[in-house]
Formats: structure tokens, C-alpha cells, sequence
């Protein structure tokens, strides 16, 4: 219940300028966001990279409704892919692109700009040396995306997809999906959807996690694990192993400032780890996405919030 009650919130621009008007919260933002500014993103990008993990970062923003704003954050990655560049991080960065931020959500011809926009970020990423991996949002946008991906990857086949495991929709997707070249990351999801097209239960969830990462370990793709939940990596290890793949075939996702630890611990054991930073003014939507996935994140925030420090 609390989870789908933060979920409902999170775009309340009420609520918004409640939390992000308080000092306080710094703290918390900080812990899941790596600053505002593109310079911060990549600071934080050196850093990680120098303790041996890999990154994709994202530009926060979503559901951009006018073309202005959705030229402005297709230019923002493109400023993004530059100084990843000079600062010879593009072999172990990539990005990662929300379509509703490059105008998949304008009225009238949306799709076909969003096309354009990630085409030029794809562009400029390949000029890098780097990839894009395209985010997947609520699932009144799974169609439009998996259309744009599979445009993209005409031109550009090392683009990544993403699936979201509590989607019932999503074995098929990954069915779809698992063949070689095709990179997958495989999230649980994030987004309040109605029980119509996701399952509700953690423990089903979980299991159609599982279904769908066997089907991405078996097939001739580069799967993509993202997840924090012990039990689902130590599945993922195992599923891998069975399949016989070695350990540069697929790689583990985490989000940052979560279970760093585990990150590191799997890093140092050969695993390919990545992750997922974001960054940006936008930063609301993402936190309580975030506050809604774990209680122990939502303590941590309300003790900020009352922390006289």
C-alpha cells in the first residue's frame, strides 16, 4: 500500500516543492543522485570507474511536452557524450535515454522526433566510442519504444533495450529479444501499473523475473541483470552458469548509492558491473521511485527530514 501511494505522488508538483524546498533532504538526494550538473555526473563516473565498476548515465527527466525541452535534452547528451570523451571514460560509460524526454510524448508527430533525437544521441555516442541503452517507461509506452529500438538498431544494432519483468507482456518481449547482438537489461520495473497488465505480488514479480532472465541466459543475446535483491543474483549466477556463458557475456546493473558494497564484491569477483547513475534538476519522479522500492529507503529519508544536522 505504501509503495503505490508514494508511486501516486511522484509527480505531484505540490509535494515536489514541498520535499525539494527543504535543506535537509540534500542528504538523501545526494545518496541517489549524483548532482544536477553534467560535470558532477561525471566526476562521479571517474570515481566509480577507478574502483574497477562500469556506468550508464541518465539524464532525469520524463514526459517532456514541449519540443523545446525535448531539443535541449537531446543537446544535454550530446554535452554528456563530449565530456565522457575528453575525459577517456567512453569505454566503460554508456548513457541511457528516457524517449518521453526527446519528445516521444509530443502531441502529433512525438514518435517520429523521439526517433530523430535518439538517432542523433545514438549517433554521437557511436562517435564516442560508447552505446545507448533506451529506458523503458510506464507501459502505455512499451509499444512505441520496442518500434523506435527496433528503427534504431537498423542503423545502430548496438542499442540497448530495456524489460520490465512485472509487465505480463515481458517473456514474450524477451523471447523477442534474445538474439545475438541484442543487448537486454532486465529491471523488475518501477512505475505504478494496474494489475490488468503487471503483476502486484513481489513474489510474483520475482518469479516472472526469473522466467524471463532464463529466457535472456539461454538465448544468444548480452543480458543485462538489473537488480539489488540477493536472491535474484545469486539465480542470475546460477542461470548463466547452466547456460554455459562466461562471465564478459552478460553483466549485473545496480543503481547508485545502492548496496555499493555488493557492487564492488561482485566486481572483484569478475563480474562485469555496471551502474546506473543519474543525474540532473529533474531529479523528483526519481527519488520516490526509488523511496517506494525499499522501506528502508523511506526511514532513511524521513530521518533526514527531521535531522537538525
Amino acid at each position: 500500500m505504501l509503495r503505490q501511494v508514494l508511486l501516486g505522488v511522484s509527480r505531484s508538483p505540490q509535494i515536489k516543492k514541498a520535499v525539494s524546498s527543504m535543506p535537509v533532504s540534500s542528504g538523501i538526494v545526494a545518496r541517489f543522485v549524483a548532482g544536477e550538473q553534467t560535470d558532477q555526473a561525471v566526476l562521479s563516473t571517474e570515481k566509480l570507474v577507478s574502483d574497477g565498476l562500469f556506468v550508464t548515465l541518465d539524464r532525469l527527466g520524463e514526459d517532456v511536452t514541449d519540443l523545446a525541452d525535448a531539443t535541449a535534452t537531446t543537446d544535454a547528451y550530446l554535452e554528456l557524450l563530449s565530456q565522457l570523451s575528453e575525459a577517456g571514460l567512453t569505454q566503460h560509460a554508456e548513457v541511457s535515454v528516457k524517449l518521453s524526454a526527446v519528445g516521444q510524448a509530443l502531441p502529433g508527430d512525438g514518435e517520429k522526433i523521439a526517433l530523430e533525437n535518439a538517432r542523433t544521441i545514438c549517433h554521437a555516442a557511436r562517435n564516442a566510442g560508447t552505446t545507448v541503452t533506451l529506458d523503458m517507461e510506464d507501459h502505455t509506452t512499451t509499444d512505441s519504444t520496442l518500434e523506435i529500438l527496433r528503427e534504431l538498431r537498423q542503423d545502430f544494432p548496438e542499442t540497448g533495450a530495456v524489460l520490465q519483468a512485472y509487465l505480463r507482456r515481458t517473456e514474450a518481449d524477451c523471447r523477442d529479444l534474445a538474439h545475438a547482438g541484442s543487448r537486454v537489461r532486465l529491471c523488475k520495473g518501477a512505475y505504478k501499473e494496474p494489475e490488468s497488465v503487471a503483476f502486484q505480488a513481489k513474489a510474483e514479480v520475482d518469479k516472472s523475473y526469473v522466467r524471463c532472465l532464463r529466457i535472456l541466459m539461454n538465448g544468444d543475446g548480452y543480458p543485462m541483470v538489473a537488480s539489488h535483491d540477493p536472491r535474484l543474483i545469486r539465480i542470475a549466477g546460477s542461470l548463466a552458469d547452466r547456460a554455459g556463458r562466461q562471465k564478459d557475456t552478460f553483466e549485473y546493473q545496480m543503481l547508485y548509492g545502492i548496496r555499493p558494497e555488493e557492487q564492488r564484491r561482485l566486481s572483484a569477483e569478475g563480474n562485469k558491473v555496471r551502474v546506473y547513475i543519474p543525474y540532473g534538476e529533474d531529479w523528483y519522479g526519481y527519488l520516490v521511485r526509488r523511496l517506494a522500492e525499499r522501506p528502508a529507503n523511506l526511514r532513511f529519508f524521513l530521518r533526514s527530514l527531521i535531522s537538525k544536522k
